[in-house]
């Protein structure tokens, strides 16, 4: 049995993840801070933990999930907050620790939680990026800087670990409620939906590259052959 692990699956592309994988055979934990919402992602396969990574109390309940499992294959960070989108001389202290908490602390401090499960299984880590990581768009920068530090954050403990396989993977532009929030009142139609992303991490996890830094849609899923390949642009 493989068990994942994925955080913030209640919406988006974490929920359409876990569906995905559950229909594929995985056993998945996944939580959320909106219990209602997580609710609805419960089925056969899905294990769901209301709470917020961010509470020792909440990472201690997904700790004894991953225990009466067995086991963690894949851990994936999804769970993410926007934050304030405004100029960087115009963000506090009080913001910057919310944002660093969610985005870069608790998946830090998860991860070590669970790493021995994670090398044991010989497993794979993913950090869900952004292209505001590594490009400067104003007001983004908090998001930004902090979806750089989950990079590097992710990247690092494969090199600390070298059982585990680690990706930071940009998504790319998705028809997501976070998206919404960044452009208020504007319509954001034209954005692909987050399903169609998940073929492209699926077929990360079967190819399994070398640990680094990829865009979901610079890894495809060969129709004919039914194998994962890499296309380099």
């Amino acid at each position: 049995m493989s068990v994942a692990l994925i955080t913030g699956g209640s919406a988006g592309l974490g929920r359409e993840l876990v569906l995905a994988l559950a229909e594929g055979g995985w056993t998945v934990i996944t939580d959320a801070r909106d219990a209602p919402r997580l609710e609805s992602v419960w089925r056969e396969g899905v294990v769901v933990v209301p709470g917020d990574i961010t509470d020792a109390d909440h990472r201690a309940e997904l700790r004894e999930e991953v225990e009466r499992l067995g086991g963690l294959d894949l851990l994936v960070h999804n769970a993410s907050t926007l934050g304030p989108m405004r100029r960087l001389d115009e963000v506090s202290i009080p913001e910057l620790s919310q944002v660093w908490r969610t985005n870069v602390g608790g998946p830090l401090v998860l991860t070590g939680e669970l790493l021995d499960w994670l090398t044991a299984s010989r497993g794979v880590l993913v950090g869900i990026s952004s292209d505001a990581g590594v490009e400067y768009y104003p007001t983004w920068g908090l998001y930004g800087a902090s979806k750089a530090a989950l990079d590097h954050v992710v990247l690092t403990f494969a090199a600390e670990n070298p059982e585990i396989t680690a990706y930071a993977v940009d998504p790319g532009d998705m028809r997501t409620q976070m998206h919404q929030d960044a452009f208020p009142g504007e319509d954001i139609s034209d954005r692909p939906l987050p399903a169609t992303v998940v073929p492209h991490l699926l077929a990360l996890l079967e190819q399994r590259p070398e640990s680094g830094r990829y865009q979901a849609a610079d890894i495809v899923k060969d129709t004919v052959t039914d194998t994962a390949v890499e296309v380099l642009v």
